[in-house]
Parts: structure tokens; C-alpha cells; sequence
């Protein structure tokens, strides 16, 4: 993988990681489209998903500070609560990273046509959230939290956008929206940082999982993700309160439409 190369992918998953476009699947996509595969395409994913953790402590940071003051001072607040939810909604995707991580791996492996398919159910989610009657509940119940971090597990499928299912789920359950886009981006550090210790514990056991990927490609890419990442969350969150994902679910639509296409013409 080149610098250029890794130029261009961590933009684009510093922009899809927040839009509700599929950063997986559009890494995917540019991945193929440069011919990368395997293992180096693995640790890079690896490398830019934190990238985007960093842009999400930056551009949240006074949430955070509000959640740890308030954590702190050991009682039932609502800064708690709001720990408690994020701890519940990393139920699912801990049972799918301990149990299935294999099986997940393999199917980031097993071409485009999942993408594409992938696609087409993030634009469904999408414009039923879309057309869904608001009702804006004040705060998102431990209830709520299981099943967006349901629909988190589900988003490790390539092509299945994490924060449109994630924000899809909570806008059809009722929730505020510009509380739930926050939800949505601060509930995926755990499990990103959890995933990146994993490979940091490989390292230090001996495994190889970045390849052959030069280190300038991999600072070049974790730069380019976290800035692009950075500018997409303020963005988002502003296009969540305004209730503008109609726009994207079209989007995933005609993508995932020709990322088929494409494929079967093969």
C-alpha cells in the first residue's frame, strides 16, 4: 500500500465512519479498487478505526469531561445512567467480538456482493427512520440502549452502515435525535479501543498482522482518517438534528445498486 493509497482510504473512512454510509463497506470498496487484501487490509482498517476514536474524543471531548465529572462523584446521576447505557449497548458487540470475531473476519473477506446487499439494508433503515413518526423521548432507557447495541453487532457486517443502524434503530425507537447521535458515536470507543488492545497483545506475542504495509502508509492513513474523521461528526451531528438521512439512505441505494452490478458483471 502506497502513501497516496493510504491517503485516500483513511479520508474516506474518516468521512464514512460517521455518515451513515458504511465505512466498511466503502473500505472494502476502495480496497479492491487498489488491490489490497488480506492481512494488510485488515491492520489498516485497524489503524484508521482508531484514528476515527481520536477524532470522536476531540470533537465530543466536553460530553466526555461532563460524563467522567459526573461519574466521579460516585452516585446515581445522570452521568452514570448515561455510563450504564453506553455499558449495556457493548453487551451484543462483546459476545460478537469474544464468540464470532473469526467468522467476521472471514466474511470482510468474501467480496463485494455482501457489500452491496449490506448497502441496500442501511438506505431500508435509513427511510424508515426517516418516515417514522418523531416522538423524541427526553433520554434513552437501558431498554433502548440493548437494542441499538443490537443493531451495533449487527453493523459489523461490510456494507451495513454502524452509526446509520445504530441511529436508524434509536430514531424508530423514539429517541431525541441530537442526544442519540451523540449515543451512537460515543458508544463505539469501547469497543474499537478494546479491539485495538487485542492487536496490540498480538504484537507483543509476535504475530504479524500489519504485513507488509510500510509505517508511512499507516501514519499517513491514521492522519487522514482522524482529520476527515473530525470534520464528519460535527457534521453529522448537525445533519441527525436536522433530520436530513433520507439524502444518504438514496445514496446507499444507488451505491449498493452498483457495487452489485459490478460485481455480477464480473
Amino acid at each position: 500500500m502506497s502513501w497516496l493509497e493510504a491517503l485516500v482510504l483513511g479520508i474516506v473512512q474518516g468521512l464514512t465512519e460517521y455518515l451513515p454510509v458504511s465505512s466498511s463497506g466503502h473500505l472494502a470498496i476502495g480496497s479492491a479498487l487498489f488491490g489490497i487484501e488480506g492481512e494488510e487490509n485488515l491492520a489498516f482498517t485497524i489503524v484508521v478505526h482508531v484514528a476515527t476514536v481520536f477524532s470522536t474524543l476531540v470533537i465530543l471531548w466536553k460530553e466526555i469531561e461532563w460524563i467522567f465529572r459526573g461519574l466521579f462523584k460516585f452516585q446515581m446521576n445522570s452521568e452514570t445512567r448515561y455510563v450504564i447505557n453506553i455499558l449495556i449497548s457493548m453487551i451484543p458487540i462483546g459476545i460478537v467480538g469474544v464468540f464470532f470475531k473469526d467468522t467476521v473476519e472471514s466474511i470482510f473477506g468474501s467480496g463485494l456482493l455482501i457489500v452491496g446487499c449490506m448497502l441496500l439494508v442501511t438506505a431500508a433503515l435509513l427511510a424508515f427512520s426517516y418516515y417514522a413518526k418523531p416522538r423524541q423521548k427526553e433520554n434513552i432507557s437501558m431498554k433502548d440502549a440493548f437494542i441499538i447495541g443490537l443493531s451495533q453487532a449487527c453493523a459489523v457486517l461490510p456494507g451495513l452502515s454502524r452509526s446509520g443502524t445504530t441511529i436508524a434503530t434509536g430514531l424508530l425507537l423514539g429517541n431525541n435525535k441530537a442526544k442519540l447521535a451523540q449515543f451512537s458515536f460515543l458508544m463505539v470507543i469501547p469497543p474499537i479501543l478494546g479491539e485495538a488492545l487485542l492487536d496490540v497483545l498480538k504484537l507483543v506475542k509476535g504475530e504479524d498482522i500489519a504485513g507488509d504495509i510500510p509505517t508511512l502508509s499507516l501514519v499517513v492513513g491514521f492522519v487522514a482518517a482522524f482529520l476527515s474523521g473530525c470534520l464528519a461528526c460535527k457534521w453529522m451531528i448537525n445533519i441527525v438534528k436536522k433530520g436530513k438521512l433520507i439524502y444518504f439512505a438514496i445514496y446507499c441505494a444507488i451505491a449498493g445498486l452498483v457495487t452489485i452490478a459490478c460485481t455480477l458483471m464480473k
